[in-house]
Parts: structure tokens; sequence; C-alpha cells
């Protein structure tokens, strides 16, 4: 069997929104029963036919990079981090639904991604407001994905979701709000299934079928890693 072609794509988001949770869910088609704090960063693979059921259907790895860590750390914390930036063709950005915090976090993580955290002390979310010019010449498709849904109380569940609602429009990206404790969120045929196929698809036409193949370039004052340094670390 030839080799498939694959893309990278950055998972984001505030420690303990559930990332790995998702990755695992994504990727293994199942609940992790056990989640642990990410150190660094986990890797997991997940199959993907472009363009499912049309003749141009192929398949393609999704290499998703679950990234650990807080967006508030030092400097120093940050800089070994941007090593798992290079090279980067689709970002999701994940959120706890009932972390407000988490939401506006997505912000900063988007920002450092694609390298234009550069004020130390910048406050990219004031009073509410956010400056969409940041991000209008970005070309790496994003997805917004908000986790816990299911610990919302219906009476507030609307509240909640119209708020979140703008993250997406901010960002010009689809959303996607589930439990990643329940894998119906994700069921074949399913609003969310199509949603996330369809994002997959973007960063695979970006990367292979664009005329610029969009992607984040590696930085030049950054060293890459080793083909063998970056591991799956995960605490007990």
């Amino acid at each position: 069997m030839a080799a498939l072609d694959r893309v990278k794509v950055l998972v984001l988001g505030d420690s303990g929104v559930g990332k790995s949770s998702l990755v695992h869910l994504l990727c293994q088609n199942q609940v992790l029963g056990n989640p642990s704090w990410t150190v660094g960063c986990s890797v997991d693979v997940r199959i993907h036919d472009y363009k499912e059921g049309t003749p141009e259907e192929k398949t393609y790895y999704i290499e998703l990079w679950d990234v650990g860590g807080s967006v508030g750390s030092a400097s120093s914390v940050k800089s070994t981090r941007a090593v798992f930036y290079n090279s980067v063709n689709g970002i999701i950005l994940v959120h706890d639904l009932t972390n407000k915090k988490s939401s506006q976090n997505l912000y900063r993580w988007s920002l450092e991604a694609l390298n234009r955290d550069v004020a130390p002390t910048g406050v990219l979310v004031t009073n509410g407001d956010y400056d969409r010019e940041q991000f209008a010449d970005n070309q790496i498709p994003l997805l917004v994905i908000g986790t816990k849904l299911d610990q919302i109380p219906e009476t507030k569940r609307n509240e909640v979701l119209t708020r979140t609602a703008f993250l997406a429009e901010d960002f010009n990206a689809e959303e996607i709000n589930l439990d990643c404790t329940n894998p119906r969120y994700l069921a074949a045929g399913s609003s969310n299934a199509v949603k996330l196929s369809r994002f997959f698809d973007k960063v695979i036409e970006k990367r292979y079928l664009s005329r610029d193949g969009n992607q984040i370039p590696g930085f030049p004052d950054r060293k890459r890693f080793g083909g063998g340094t970056l591991k799956s670390l995960h605490y007990d």
C-alpha cells in the first residue's frame, strides 16, 4: 500500500478543557477512560477520506498535535512550545463551555500559534471587544470546538451557546459543541460529523490543492527537533 499524504493540525486550548479526550475520540472513536495532563505535546493520527463518496475521494492521515500548557506561561515556556507550531496546516481551538475564561483565551492561543503574539503583555480581549484585523489575512483553516456541553443546565444552554457563537464568527470558522464522553455527538451523518469532515477537507485542500500550499512556515530563529524527539508524554 502506498504511503498516505498527511497534514498537521494543532489542537490548542487551556489545560483541562478536554483536548486529550477530544483527540482520543476523533482518532480512536472511543471515550478516553482516564484523561491525564499533557506534558509538551501528544500526537495521534486520524484517517480521513477526502471528498468521500465523490470521484475525487482520497485517503489522508490527519496528525492531531495536542499541545499542553497554559497560554499565560512564562516566555521561556512559550518559546519551547513554539517548536510544535512549525509547518501547521490547520488549527482546532478547544474551549470549555462552562469556563468563560477558556473561551476568551482562544484568541491568545491562536495568535501565539500564528506567531503574532509579539507583545509580551498584550491584552487581546478588552471589555469584550476583539480586533478582528489580527486575523484578516489568516489563511490557516480554523475550527472551534466547545466541550462539556453536558455540564450546562438546560435553562442556561441557549445563553451560553449564543455567547460562544461569536467565537466562531470572529475566527471565520465553523463551531462544534459536544460532550467528549459521548461518541454520538460525532456520529456519522450528524451535523457535527459533517462540519468536522468539511474542516479536514479544507485543511487538505489548502495544503495539497491550493497554489501556495498555505501553512505556517518554519520560523528561522527556531530550531527543529529531530524526528524522534516528539513523543506522547502524559502524567500517570
